[in-house]
């Protein structure tokens, strides 16, 4: 019972900073996006409130409380937090509804500080894409170690830091998918492709191990009621089935997207191109023109 009180206080406590959140985002689009050159879209509003439901849903509705009983729900906390939920935040553009008037009248040392040359220079570390690789590779892996894995599930603390590590290094590691041209390291935008193919190669490897593997890798769930009708063993298989399966679609969308967005960035240029040319001809015919009749 003491456990399960604590998991509803702490589920309560994040409804509450979500729903916070969500209602400052919702006041300032409704108060500044259509008044600003290329604001944020209604489309991009709901992906940010879908995206925010996606984090809910996995660390602060009932779900939460089935963690410690099925990997396969662990497995879906991870997914919603880490490959599903920040993508969607991101395409809000949150940070398109703070306008700089606002952060220096409110909080303007937050402001300065945040204008301040090493935390610029430190924000654009943090958004390097190989930052972001490592960063989602490394939490991946540390935590599902196994001895780290049963760490995090019986403290309290650290699998609330756990949780806190999916959500960031998530929104760091689709910074660059969501946004490249907002990515200071400037990398080709093709580089993407590849970036999302080796970062599908870890999940792989861990989901494989855990379909594949002829033991429960976590002794823990050993001694958890069985839930859903199945054993430890088929709930980790089911686990590293979902994760395979899901990471691999997400992966393969954005895939998708990034490549239609290269093949219509190409056709622009072309198509520019050939305008340029078009009146340079134009233009060079005009002066032969003239100079014959002169």
């Amino acid at each position: 019972m003491p456990h399960a009180y604590h998991l509803t206080v702490e589920a309560l406590s994040i409804s509450v900073a979500l729903y916070l959140v969500a209602i400052v985002y919702l006041g300032q689009w409704l108060r500044v996006a259509w008044l600003v050159p290329n604001g944020v879209k209604g489309w991009r509003a709901w992906s940010f409130f879908v995206g925010m439901l996606l984090v809910w849903i996995g660390v602060g509705s009932p779900l939460s409380l089935l963690d410690h009983d099925l990997l396969t729900v662990h497995m879906v906390q991870h997914l919603l937090l880490m490959t599903l939920g920040p993508p969607l935040i991101l395409l809000g553009a949150p940070w398109k509804l703070l306008p700089q008037l606002q952060v220096q009248r409110h909080v303007g040392l937050i402001g300065r500080t945040l204008r301040w040359a090493p935390m610029r220079q430190l924000g654009r570390i943090l958004l390097h894409p190989a930052v972001g690789w490592i960063g989602a590779t490394a939490t991946l892996v540390v935590w599902h170690i196994p001895k780290v894995f049963v760490f995090g599930l019986r403290s309290e603390m650290w699998h609330g830091i756990e949780q806190a590590s999916f959500v960031v290094t998530g929104l760091l590691f689709w910074w660059p998918v969501v946004e490249p041209s907002r990515d200071a390291s400037k990398w080709p935008e093709a580089s993407i492709l590849l970036y999302l193919f080796f970062a599908t190669l870890p999940c792989d490897i861990l989901s494989g191990f855990l379909v594949f593997c002829d033991r429960v890798v976590y002794p823990v769930y050993l001694s958890s009621p069985q839930r859903l009708g199945l054993t430890p063993l088929e709930d980790q298989q089911c686990a590293g089935a979902l994760m395979w399966t899901c990471v691999t679609l997400v992966y393969l969308v954005a895939g998708a997207i990034v490549t239609a967005r290269l093949l219509s960035s190409h056709d622009s240029r072309e198509y520019v191109m050939q305008q340029s040319q078009t009146q340079a001809t134009a233009l060079r015919k005009s002066v032969v023109q003239r100079m014959e009749v002169v």
